[in-house]
């Protein structure tokens, strides 16, 4: 199993605020990888700082041996790195068809995106049904479930997943949650930045806890899940 992502003595800043405050961490091969912490930690930044949205002051993100900072965010997407956005965005105007058409728009071998599009409606059937409906008609849900097929589409070696849990009612959580296990069990590595730390250690295989752009702790999900201080602070418990 090797490292597919590793993140070294990250620092970020936004005009005089210190964000994020050399955090290191790795997400290796097959795994679920949880950031979890309050509101204002940095987890999304974290992530911003991979995909290429922000441009970090120092340290050094590689995935699978690309240099990540010194690659345009288009070119992120071609080495297999795919984010699923925070709020969702999809296309609104456009159908579910053509949302998940998007995803696949860098890939040239048109008979596995075929085959991808089985794959993603056999993982979302509710997608099926309702593939010539305009997203922007689709319950909040359902526009999760867009988001992460589109994701889907364009065959990433590793997806990035922001908040998928916001304004989600808490069965809708569970579904998204058992869709996004279920795509990792079939492979796919996962970075999950995640408000709901019981929902995100409870599928995740290990995690970081951020505190004002620090790592304060990290370890085996199931172990933080058990933990009295991660449980105080973030389980309500």
């Amino acid at each position: 199993m090797g490292t597919m992502l590793s993140v070294d003595d990250l620092h970020v800043y936004y005009d005089a605020i210190h964000a994020i405050k050399g955090i290191s961490f790795e997400v290796n091969e097959g795994e679920i990888v949880t950031l979890i912490g309050a509101n204002g930690a940095g987890k999304t930044t974290t992530l911003h700082a991979v995909s290429g949205l922000i441009k970090p002051k120092s340290g050094s993100i590689r995935f699978l041996d690309h240099d990540l900072l010194s690659t345009k965010p288009h070119r992120i997407v071609r080495l297999g790195l795919a984010q699923v956005p925070e709020g969702r965005r999809i296309f609104a105007e456009l159908t579910v068809q053509e949302n998940l058409e998007m995803g696949a728009y860098i890939r040239k071998d048109r008979e596995g995106v075929q085959q991808d599009y089985d794959m993603v409606f056999e993982r979302l059937p509710r997608l099926k049904e309702r593939r010539k409906q305009l997203a922007g008609t689709l319950s909040g849900g359902e526009q999760q479930m867009l988001a992460i097929g589109r994701a889907l589409m364009s065959k990433p070696k590793m997806l990035l997943l922001d908040e998928p849990s916001m304004g989600l009612s808490p069965i809708l959580v569970k579904e998204i949650f058992s869709i996004i296990k279920d795509v990792n069990d079939s492979g796919m590595t996962i970075l999950l930045v995640e408000q709901n730390a019981k929902m995100a250690l409870s599928i995740a295989n290990r995690a970081y806890v951020l505190e004002t752009g620090s790592i304060v702790m990290s370890g085996d999900a199931s172990v933080l899940l058990n933990d009295d201080k991660v449980k105080k602070a973030y389980l309500g418990g």
